[in-house]
């Protein structure tokens, strides 16, 4: 019978510290998406099992190390990275030099991010933790690819505006088995307290007995044995239930405890905080505090990727001609419009048009060779006309 998870293993020794992890690969066919934005966000991502639902797929789009954290993209290029002599001879000294430095310090980025990384209850966030761990190791090396690092930089902006879409089923179903489990100790301490009450009240109704103008001194001399037997159990009922409220005040302390391992949080998480932080942005500015290169929205996001991107293509390194020089262009024009530069969306939109209708007439006996120019072509002219639109309109 074959498997029903969407993953296989594969064993990959760290160019850092030599540790062989096993990473998740998706199977082709794990998951489809309804569609894509603008920007090339996925959209519409369904699992085939519906109990991967939370994940983005993106979270298996960098591999992280288990013991030093030096996260890579997941590529081939990683996988055979032992037979890649440009990445052994030119990149892997510097990077390993530099992260190992940073590894030991007890405030690092890496560090702190690295260790904040909880698959489990937090998968999107730690999704955009691998990612921005893959975004530090790529600016560790002497010699940057800007094209690699404003495509990690997009694809965080695309995990933060889907940040708030999806939930673990398995978080919620345990935020469910927390509350139950504070209901249920509610119920036992008001129980506990009725109790208590009762028996005060029992004693005070018993002191009425010996004290009541309506008995005869003959019977109240035979019931006043009884009083000291009645109030030795009184306080020993009381004392019980003072012993009972030590206990409940013990069990509550371990239900905090054990929502916190649970849940990653001391209120059963009810609120969206991050650990020892009040949320993930809390946590995320926090380390920009150690790492200019962290972003905290898909804003800060884009603002990053739009720059990478506008160096690799003014620089022409890495970028090829025709449909990856139009794509580019694309992503600098839309991006930009995104973040609200409209000056140079523009620019950019003109000239991805102009790349576009150039590079389509040359190859129009190839339709192949053309069909993801024309596509962004199209989508060039109707977002610079949307854009023009909108500001017509403001």
């Amino acid at each position: 019978m074959a498997s029903d998870s969407p993953f296989f293993f594969t064993r990959i020794e760290c160019p850092i510290c030599k540790t062989v992890n096993e990473f998740e690969t998706v199977k082709v066919g794990s998951y489809t998406e309804s569609g894509r934005d603008t920007d090339f966000c996925p959209q519409g991502v369904k699992w085939r099992h519906s109990r991967y639902q939370a994940y983005d797929p993106l979270l298996f789009f960098a591999a992280t190390c288990t013991n030093c954290f030096y996260t890579r993209e997941f590529n081939n290029s990683y996988k055979e990275w032992k037979t890649d002599n440009h990445f052994r001879t030119y990149r892997l000294k510097s990077i390993k030099a530099k992260h190992l430095d940073q590894l030991a310090r007890a405030d690092s980025a890496i560090r702190q991010m690295g260790a904040a990384i909880d698959v489990s209850r937090h998968p999107v966030e730690s999704a955009i933790l691998k990612m921005h761990l893959t975004v530090y190791d790529e600016l560790l090396a002497d010699r940057v690819v800007s094209l690699d690092v404003g495509r990690l930089y997009l694809r965080i902006g695309w995990l933060y505006r889907n940040i708030g879409h999806s939930e673990n089923p398995s978080l919620t179903f345990l935020k469910g088995l927390m509350r139950e489990m504070d209901v249920k100790i509610h119920d036992l301490r008001e129980s506990q307290q009725k109790c208590e009450n009762q028996l005060l009240d029992f004693g005070v109704y018993m002191t009425a007995h010996y004290e009541s103008n309506e008995v005869t001194s003959e019977i109240k001399s035979q019931m006043l044995p009884y009083r000291e037997r009645f109030e030795a159990e009184l306080q020993n009922g009381l004392q019980a239930v003072s012993n009972c409220k030590e206990q409940l005040s013990r069990m509550s302390d371990l239900a905090r405890e054990y929502k916190a391992s649970a849940l990653g949080t001391d209120d059963a998480g009810t609120t969206d905080s991050f650990g020892q932080s009040p949320s993930f942005a809390a946590f995320q500015a926090e380390i920009k505090q150690v790492w200019d290169g962290a972003v905290a929205n898909e804003q800060e996001a884009l603002e990053q990727a739009v720059f990478y991107y506008k160096e690799a293509f003014e620089s022409g390194t890495g970028i090829a001609a025709g449909n990856q020089q139009i794509q580019a262009s694309y992503l600098i024009a839309e991006l930009s419009r995104r973040i609200g530069d409209y000056d140079q969306a523009r620019l950019f939109f003109n000239s991805t048009i102009k790349y576009g209708q150039d590079f389509i007439y040359k190859n129009r006996n190839d339709q192949s060779k053309t069909a993801l120019a024309r596509k962004i072509l199209e989508l060039a002219m109707e977002q610079n006309r949307s854009m023009l639109a909108e500001a017509k309109q403001a």
